[in-house]
């Protein structure tokens, strides 16, 4: 029997599949990410389940959609009674270990929102019987990433893993307002470090003016960036001694706002060589409409984790900053497959690349993410680099999910996924005819009066939006419209092909509802 693989997962948070030199961009400096797909294969067009951080990063953990595992949105967590691929590998006798980001369990500890509200007319069910799952997420279990009760490392508030994960070291938050694990080192390193954060201890800067942008104070060898590179480098030292292959989930909290990329990050880049998008100023989508008038008349803040629309120096301006934490990363993503390699490991190690979604970054106009499933926000990057089958930057068509990444570390260990499990091997398996993402939004935004439920399809030639509660949805033709200009929803011209692909989208539906538990049979 063959020995089995060591897997580095490398994941990036809010990072759109062409901002990588590999998939086509002629700016951002990319070069260890484009090595790793230049031996490797990338998927062209590959997509998240949900384009939120924690639904998504539930969904890669468990194989499985959101509406199906229940971290639907940020600020619900990851029930400790899913089972995770971290755990199968960790059974199956593999060390596991998770640097940088996690976000399965909600970081502000805020009340949820849509809560149960008694009815003064009606009788009042007991506070364990008024939701459709008893003791659903409410313990103490999902009180261990919220940044207010971070006053040790997660190590020591854990009584075994984390979600599979053995060893823990966890960057919570973005930018230079990380937290967790990160925050606590950083502190030793430097007792004044809380001195160096946020905008008002920011270095001045006459150069860039945008959202949630400033100059960190905080020196490059403080930033989360380079603590999470070094920790993965030590902790792949100290597995070159040992004879029991490893998982690494290494995983970085940027290029997710706020724009805080330090030192010479923060202007590698040039706002005046950064080319608008195509699509910038053009959609006619009601909440485009309503956060454009939201700037103009100074009703929207800007500051917080909602979509909001930008200006042409905006958009140059955040996307340069950009690009400066992308090329960071890439850096320190450099450094840790040097480490593989001093360590004897790179072999035997298996290379996977991909993020938990996009960005407008400027795409009709518009910053961030959430509400509007335009290819910037739901197609990502995803690169499988297996020194053992190597393919000289091959490119593969086939569309492909976040939900299939489990299945493929799983198949590649030689490890039986369990039960439940929605995706499938991206190695040995077809591409399905169309794939599925879902959104479940906790609040009204910008242009809505209330929260958003959105299912999307995405073929080889549509992709199509249906909102609950809306009058309006969309379809559009990917192939004669790249850039989602023209919605074609309702048409006539495309009655018969709007037809089909709602015909296969609730296919598509009926196969991801959950077979878990199976049911008993007598023959």
């Amino acid at each position: 029997m063959n020995k089995q693989p060591n897997f580095l997962f490398i994941i990036t948070d809010q990072h759109r599949a062409d901002h990588l030199g590999c998939y086509g961009n002629t700016i951002v400096q990319t070069p260890h990410i484009d090595r790793i797909a230049g031996t490797g294969t990338r998927w062209d067009r590959f997509y998240v389940a949900n384009p939120i951080c924690m639904p998504n990063r539930a969904s890669i953990m468990t194989g499985r959609m959101s509406s199906v595992h229940g971290a639907r949105h940020n600020g619900i967590p990851l029930s400790r009674d899913h089972t995770t691929f971290v755990e199968l590998l960790k059974d199956a006798g593999y060390r596991t270990g998770l640097i940088g980001k996690s976000h399965l369990q909600g970081f502000t500890g805020l009340p949820a929102t849509n809560q149960y509200q008694p009815d003064p007319k009606l009788r009042t069910p007991r506070r364990e019987l008024r939701d459709a799952h008893k003791r659903n997420r409410h313990s103490s279990d999902y009180d261990l990433e919220l940044v207010s009760k971070w006053d040790r490392p997660l190590a020591e508030r854990i009584d075994d893993d984390f979600y599979g994960f053995e060893h823990v070291e966890v960057a919570a938050d973005h930018g230079d307002a990380a937290s967790g694990d990160y925050l606590l080192w950083a502190r030793e390193q430097d007792p004044g470090f809380d001195g160096l954060i946020g905008p008002e201890n920011a270095l001045p800067d006459n150069r860039i003016s945008a959202p949630q942008a400033w100059r960190t104070a905080v020196p490059e060898a403080l930033y989360s960036t380079s603590w999470i590179a070094e920790r993965a480098q030590d902790w792949l030292r100290d597995q070159a001694s040992g004879d029991a292959p490893f998982f690494l989930q290494m995983s970085f909290p940027d290029p997710h706002h706020p724009f805080t990329p330090p030192g010479r990050y923060w202007d590698m880049y040039d706002p005046s060589d950064i080319p608008l998008p195509a699509s910038f100023g053009k959609g006619d989508l009601p909440p485009i409409h309503a956060m454009h008038k939201a700037m103009t008349d100074g009703t929207d803040p800007r500051d917080n984790q909602n979509p909001f629309t930008v200006t042409e120096d905006e958009a140059r301006a955040l996307t340069a900053l950009t690009y400066g934490s992308i090329t960071m990363i890439d850096d320190a993503i450099g450094r840790v497959l040097a480490q593989l390699e001093a360590s004897g490991l790179a072999d035997n190690t298996v290379v996977v690349f991909t993020t938990d979604h996009g960005d407008y970054m400027g795409d009709h106009g518009l910053m961030l993410k959430l509400l509007l499933h335009y290819q910037g926000v739901i197609r990502v990057p995803f690169i499988w680099n297996d020194p053992t089958r190597q393919r000289a930057g091959a490119v593969e068509a086939g569309l492909g999910s976040s939900i299939d990444i489990s299945a493929t570390i799983l198949a590649r260990a030689g490890i039986q996924p369990f039960n439940g499990l929605q995706g499938r091997d991206l190695l040995s398996t077809k591409a399905p005819e169309a794939i599925i993402v879902e959104e479940d939004s906790q609040r009204a935004m910008t242009g809505f009066d209330r929260p958003q439920r959105i299912r999307t399809i995405v073929t080889d030639q549509y992709r199509m939006s249906l909102r609950e509660g809306e009058d309006w949805h969309e379809f559009y033709d990917l192939q004669a419209d790249p850039l989602e200009l023209d919605n074609l929803y309702g048409e006539p011209s495309v009655a018969d092909a709007q037809h089909r692909v709602t015909d296969l989208m609730l296919r598509r539906m009926i196969a991801l509802q959950d077979r878990s538990p199976l049911p008993a049979y007598r023959a």
